[in-house]
């Protein structure tokens, strides 16, 4: 899962906003960083990210990658989840457009900036006033997203032609993206994630 998912399993879940966005940016025991919220935040995206490279659809997703790009498909996978949840958002989420809920994301987030690491920081000078979450419905913009990665870290190059592989099978992407994620929705509901 990517930026869009987490803010949305988490807040189906009641869960920290800043804390399932920070995780990435956070190393070590966050209980010994922040608040019990925004840490708890942080242990359930851990979470998610673990569960998520278990499941079966994602499993099969990673053999659909050609041999020079599997290495990177957990990442390519996790933008293209994105890609399909911005794109069905009215679908999936039918009584809050998808600019309502980025705002109140945002809103969400702010007030811990000022402690955050610079990195994340960075981040969000680009993800809010650039509409990340809400440009991820269009295939151009992920192209543009991997291939961004790809220039900012050189081991992570093959990002730049996994686009291919989307491209070669992103209906049955689309396809498995039904068949997890409502359950993935589930659990966040439950909270059991």
């Amino acid at each position: 899962m990517n930026f869009l998912a987490h803010l949305h399993l988490a807040t189906l879940a009641h869960s920290s906003l800043a804390g399932n966005l920070l995780a990435d940016f956070v190393r070590g025991n966050p209980d010994e960083q922040w608040s019990p919220e925004v840490a708890a935040g942080i242990w359930m995206h851990r979470r998610i990210d673990a569960m998520t490279d278990d499941l079966p659809e994602v499993r099969t997703a990673r053999e659909w990658f050609r041999p020079q790009t599997r290495r990177v498909s957990p990442i390519t996978l996790d933008v293209v989840w994105d890609h399909f949840l911005s794109r069905h958002w009215s679908r999936i989420c039918p009584d809050q457009p998808l600019p309502q809920f980025v705002a109140h994301a945002e809103a969400a987030i702010a007030p811990i900036l000022p402690q955050a690491p610079e990195p994340f920081v960075n981040l969000n000078h680009y993800l809010w006033p650039e509409r990340w979450l809400e440009r991820y419905a269009d295939m151009a913009f992920i192209a543009r997203v991997l291939n961004g990665m790809a220039n900012r870290r050189p081991k992570l190059a093959a990002l730049r032609d996994s686009w291919q592989d989307l491209d070669d099978h992103y209906d049955q992407l689309e396809q498995l993206f039904w068949q997890f994620y409502p359950r993935m929705m589930k659990l966040a509901r439950e909270r059991r994630l």
